[in-house]
């Protein structure tokens, strides 16, 4: 039996077709890092195109960063990397001058929440679960967060175990829920500390800040997380590489 492409419209290429019709399967997590995808042969007879078609849309996909090819076992999902991009803004240190690798996180609060306007706007819904969490470097706290995720996507995440929650979100995320995310857009500005944040953070009411606020995208493109996290702007460094 031929399967049936996601995006129906009949003007795009056949291997557009199919690339967006693989990226929806990835994201329903139909397969997982662990497993390889079917064969080009395999997919090829299965949406009854030429193997030349599969290639290239796997070739895409692969190019996007989404699969991976591993020599001698064949074409994966490629693990999302779960790094600790926004510590790139902050200038810390370990005692002897390197730079931790994992930071720590304290989940303070999760629950169902209204988010407010711009979390709204960001992910479509004011119907979300709100994270507050602060995160340290070598026991020294960096950035103050607020998180919100749709309910849609991330229903009964306000009822996990604190054992289900590790120094990164984005694992849990995958694990729990199945949602992977693809891609991230920060923006950086700049503002003075709360009383609140100033005591999370142990500086002082009116600090200056370094706020950076983050969409958070799956692999189809639809956002799946809004945050706003806020940090000393005393450590605050921006590096920016154009080629």
């Amino acid at each position: 039996m031929t399967s049936s492409y996601a995006t129906t419209d009949s003007r795009l290429p056949a291997y557009v077709r199919l690339r967006d019709t693989l990226t929806a399967r990835i994201g329903a997590g139909d397969w997982t890092p662990d497993q390889p995808i079917p064969s080009e042969a395999r997919l090829a007879a299965e949406f009854d195109v030429s193997v030349g078609t599969v290639r290239k849309a796997v070739d895409g996909l692969v190019d996007e960063g989404l699969l991976e090819r591993r020599q001698g076992s064949g074409t994966f999902v490629r693990a999302p990397s779960f790094n600790a991009t926004l510590f790139r803004f902050f200038a810390i240190r370990e005692s002897d001058g390197a730079r931790p690798s994992i930071p720590s996180s304290n989940v303070i609060l999760r629950s169902i929440a209204k988010a407010p306007k711009e979390a709204a706007d960001a992910l479509g819904t004011d119907s979300t679960i709100k994270i507050v969490r602060l995160r340290s470097l070598s026991d020294q706290p960096v950035l103050s967060e607020e998180i919100y995720i749709p309910t849609s996507r991330f229903a009964g995440f306000e009822q996990l175990p604190d054992a289900a929650f590790g120094p990164l979100l984005y694992p849990v995320y995958f694990e729990r829920f199945g949602v992977m995310v693809k891609r991230a857009v920060d923006e950086v500005s700049f503002g003075q500390a709360s009383e609140a944040i100033a005591k999370q953070l142990g500086i002082n009411m009116n600090d200056p800040l370094a706020v950076i606020r983050r969409t958070a995208f799956d692999v189809e493109g639809k956002p799946v997380e809004w945050r706003i996290a806020s940090g000393s702007a005393t450590g605050f460094r921006y590096r920016s590489e154009i080629n």
